[in-house]
């Protein structure tokens, strides 16, 4: 689904991501773990098509096109859903709002008002959200909790067939990490081509969300693959033993 070929990125000079390579397949959940500085988030914002993050050379495959240069809008309809470390608020559009026309825009279609409240306000009691959030504007005076859990349900409603997870599990108490995680695990069942990529210091979120691989970064390039004992071993002894030439 998800292939990133040979990626440099740069910025200012600094190297950020030094001949990367990865691969996702179809169904699979696959989780990227490092400490600060080591270009985690920046790798997400690439996929995405930040204009800041563009690779200076390598290749974004997603389901065998190249999407490299593509805008972040497009990219986002072929299916690749960013759930964000600091998700914004944004005075003056209603959350219900903004996913009603992010919907259409995914779907390029007008979704039925009906369906579209249906499917909301299932996906906020699933969530545990209060269904006047829906009405408030996107964030606004929303908690860290809040805001992640509302990332969640934007993935819930667009249906993304590859879903990036930038440190979801960052504000979050135990009871709200164990409620998104079985809603995002609930949504895989349900799809289960769909396709994760976890992002993460720590790895509590992986005993919810049960990665195929876990991949160590570190000094711009994927210095460790192994299964989820990888992160048991990180926990025990931290990320110095891993260093750019480990193997």
């Amino acid at each position: 689904m998800l292939k990133l070929e040979n990626i440099v990125l740069k910025i200012e000079d600094r190297i950020i991501l030094d001949k990367l390579n990865l691969e996702i397949n179809k169904g699979q959940i696959h989780a990227i773990m490092g400490p600060n500085g080591t270009g985690k988030s920046t790798l997400s914002k690439m996929i995405m098509g930040h204009d800041k993050y563009r690779a200076n050379s390598g290749k974004i495959i997603y389901d065998g096109e190249d999407i490299s240069k593509s805008p972040t809008d497009e990219i986002s309809r072929k299916g690749i859903f960013l759930s964000m470390q600091h998700p914004l608020s944004i005075e003056g559009v209603s959350n219900s709002e903004f996913l009603r026309a992010a919907l259409n825009s995914r779907l390029q279609t007008v979704v039925p008002l009906f369906d579209f409240i249906k499917d909301i306000e299932k996906g906020t009691e699933d969530l545990a959200i209060n269904k006047d959030f829906l009405h408030r504007s996107i964030n606004e005076g929303a908690s860290g909790g809040e805001r992640k859990k509302n990332e969640v349900l934007q993935l819930k409603i667009l249906k993304p067939k590859l879903i990036i997870l930038d440190e979801l599990d960052s504000g979050l108490d135990v009871d709200s990490l164990k409620i998104v995680c079985q809603n995002i695990n609930d949504y895989l069942k349900e799809n289960k081509d769909t396709a994760v990529l976890i992002i993460t210091h720590y790895p509590r979120i992986l005993e919810y969300l049960k990665p195929s691989y876990v991949h160590i970064l570190a000094g711009g390039r994927i210095v460790k693959t192994g299964d989820a004992s990888l992160a048991k071993q990180i926990e025990e002894t931290g990320y110095s033993s891993f260093g750019e030439n480990n193997e």
